[in-house]
Order: structure tokens, then sequence, then C-alpha cells
């Protein structure tokens, strides 16, 4: 008799976008004449640019002849895509790097789902809260999260990111943490965090022989120049951590699939009977064993990113969302509402207003109020509760659109 992998049954009955996607059509059937605007999931809305289109073009046609086709690729990467991630998003910064510490993948959410893979099923995990939820679901599969009671697993150490703190988490002191997720810029909260706070967490981890698993997959919207883009700035980051990037937000690749994972080489972990391991090749086995390996087409339209006007025209296409996020903020604002992000990052994280107790509760005012769409913040973790989320990755029109509906439908409020 085959038995089922019981912790899935723990596991909420949907994903949360996929519970949003669900109200928002219930409210299309009953109101089949609404022109609803999505400022909830975070897709992009930009077409791809110039340059990865071109690249794109030239890849297929490779493919069409006897010369050109390839089949299976390098499970870690072509070099000519791991070479132009090693000059451009780290040798630039001042960050050495060897080409075998990068592994291309089919996004960054791939990869943080199966990360958990490489360290034991009863290691402690901390993350910060509100979070992105796959960190949690992909342990919560296999039973490292524990049990869910109250909206928190048993086995996860929370640690709360809110506005009463500034969103900068605490460093856990009660217990030992043996994995930390951190994600900066943050996905929901669209907030950042300083080299000297990140300092911090990685001087804890060294201290503490604790892994961090760090998802930089929006540092391409940074604009401080005092935030870190990857936490290899860190001095001693390479002994404590695995970065986690994506090409899906920066350069539009949610349909396409294509971002990178860093593991270093001095990267290790412990057995039970104290000997150190490597992380490196052993991610190199799992990935070998796994995964196929990333089109050529998706890597060449990667690589694309890094040339002069690839550059120049993802940039353009960020500063078009990041004007969308800066409307939002101002407007928002305006009309009295609590928001932070969208300095460094495409989302706005909104304090809920009073009358409004639950953030599904507003999120489902909005809909039939305002016919908006957002994210319910405790979606994203108990912290989350009390907040929405809305992303700037809609159309210049949608987004005013949408910020005119919500300013009509407060004032009616």
């Amino acid at each position: 008799m085959a038995l089922v992998n019981e912790h899935f049954l723990k596991l909420p009955n949907n994903y949360l976008f996929a519970d949003i996607a669900k109200k928002v059509n219930a409210f299309k059937v009953m109101h089949p004449k609404a022109d609803v605007i999505t400022l909830g999931i975070g897709d992009v809305t930009q077409p791809l640019c110039p340059a990865v289109i071109k690249a794109m073009h030239k890849a297929t046609d490779e493919m069409a002849t006897s010369q050109g086709f390839r089949g299976y690729g390098p499970e870690q990467g072509y070099d000519f895509l791991r070479e132009a991630i090693l000059k451009n998003d780290f040798l630039s910064r001042g960050i050495h790097l060897d080409i075998d510490e990068i592994f291309i993948s089919d996004g960054a959410k791939s990869d943080t789902g199966n990360i958990q893979e490489l360290i034991r099923w009863d290691n402690s995990i901390g993350v910060t809260d509100p979070i992105y939820p796959v960190y949690i679901d992909s342990n919560a599969m296999i039973g490292r999260a524990g049990t869910m009671k109250d909206g928190k697993w048993s086995n996860v150490i929370y640690m709360p990111c809110t506005a009463e703190n500034n969103f900068v988490p605490k460093i856990p002191k009660e217990r030992h943490v043996d994995v930390i997720y951190l994600c900066y810029p943050n996905n929901p909260t669209g907030t950042v965090i300083s080299k000297q706070e990140l300092r911090k967490w990685v001087n804890y981890a060294l201290k503490n022989d604790t892994l961090i698993f760090y998802d930089a997959a929006y540092q391409a919207y940074i604009t401080d120049p005092d935030i870190p883009h990857s936490i290899y700035e860190i001095r001693g980051a390479r002994h404590c951590a695995i970065e986690f990037h994506s090409f899906s937000k920066t350069a539009g690749f949610t349909g396409i699939r294509c971002g990178y994972t860093i593991v270093p080489k001095e990267l290790t972990a412990a057995t039970l009977g104290g000997e150190r391991v490597e992380l490196n090749p052993l991610w190199n086995r799992r990935q070998s064993t796994k995964f196929n390996g990333t089109s050529y087409i998706s890597q060449r339209a990667a690589e694309a990113i890094y040339t002069p006007e690839g550059k120049e025209q993802v940039q353009a296409t960020i500063d078009y969302y990041m004007e969308n996020a800066h409307l939002m903020l101002s407007t928002l604002r305006g009309l009295g509402y609590q928001v932070f992000g969208g300095e460094n990052a495409p989302y706005i994280w909104m304090k809920i207003p009073s009358g409004s107790s639950q953030s599904w509760q507003f999120f489902e005012e909005l809909l039939y109020g305002a016919n908006v769409v957002c994210t319910p913040g405790v979606g994203f973790g108990p912290s989350g509760e009390g907040y929405v989320r809305f992303t700037a990755f809609n159309s210049h029109e949608s987004t005013q659109e949408a910020l005119d509906r919500i300013e009509k439908w407060t004032i009616q409020r």
C-alpha cells in the first residue's frame, strides 16, 4: 500500500495567490461588467526589452541548424552566462567568486524551495515575519515546520517585522537557530536592510554555526548606496550564506524562467558525527540528479541583459515600475494611509485603517468597493495581519486608475 506524505496534509488548502484568484474570479462571476485592476500578484506587465528579444531570436535560429542545435545543457548553466553574472553582478561590487559557485536555475522560487533538501529534517528554522510563503511551505512539506496552530508553525521561529520595530527583525536569543531565511529588499514589505544590520546577522551565523539562506531577488531595485545588493558584501558571509537571484522582476523573465544561486565553496555544514561537509558539491549533486538545466534560449536571453544596451533597457523598465511605486507612496500617504517600502523595492506595504480589523476583510472591501486587488498581509505570516501589499508591476495607466478609484472609495467610506 502506498502511503501519502502526510506533511502535505498539514499545509493550508491553497497557496496564497490561488486563494486570491479564487476570490477575484468569484467576484467577476457576480459582477461580469466590473473592470478589476490587479495590484496584488507580483507579476510583471512590461514586455521583454529589445536586447533580450534579439538574443532569443538568434538562439532560436541557432537551434534550427545542425551546427547550432543544443540538447541537454550543463545542469550548472552555460559558462557564457555564469561569466557574465560573475563580472557584472559581483566583480563590479568587489565580490570575488569562482564560476563553479554559480548555479543557473529556472528561477529563485524553485531554488529557495529546493535548497532545504541539503539539511536534515530536524534542523530548526527562523524566518523574518511576514515572509515569502515558499520558504515555510517547502519546509512544511518535509516535516521540518511541525504543525500549524493559530496561524503559526510549531517548529518555526518567527522574527516579527512591523512598523513598531521599523521592520528590523531582532536576532533570536531565546533559542539556537540552525537555518535563517532573509529576503532583502523584502518581499512582501518592500523594506531593506543596512550593511550594519546585515553584518549583525552574518556575525551571529558565524558565531552560532548557523546557515543563512539569503534571497536577493529584488536587488536590482536598490538605489540607496548604503543598502547591500549581496550578502557577500559582508566579510565572512561566504562561510555562512547561500544567496538566490532572479531575472523575473529584474528583466521581466516571469514567463521565460531564469535565475541563479550562489553556493560558496567555503560553506560547510556538520554531520551528527561532527564532520564538516562542503555544501557546494552537494548542491551540484542534487542539481545533476533532479534538474536538467535551464534552456539554452533562456540563458542567452539572460546573457543579453548584461550587454550595454541590455543594461540600459532593463534599467528603463525598472525605473518605469519604480515610478509607479513612488506614485503609490505619495497618493496613499496623501489619503492618510500609513505605507512603507516602495523606495528600494517595487512593493508597497500598507497598514489597514481602523474599521477594517483584518487583512482579508480589507481585501474584500477594496475589491468590492473599488474593484482593485491587493494581497492580504496575513497571507505572508502572522505579523502580516493588519497590513496589505500592493505591487508596482502594472502599467502607468492602470496604476493611476487604481489609485483614482482608491481615492474615491476612501473619501466615500
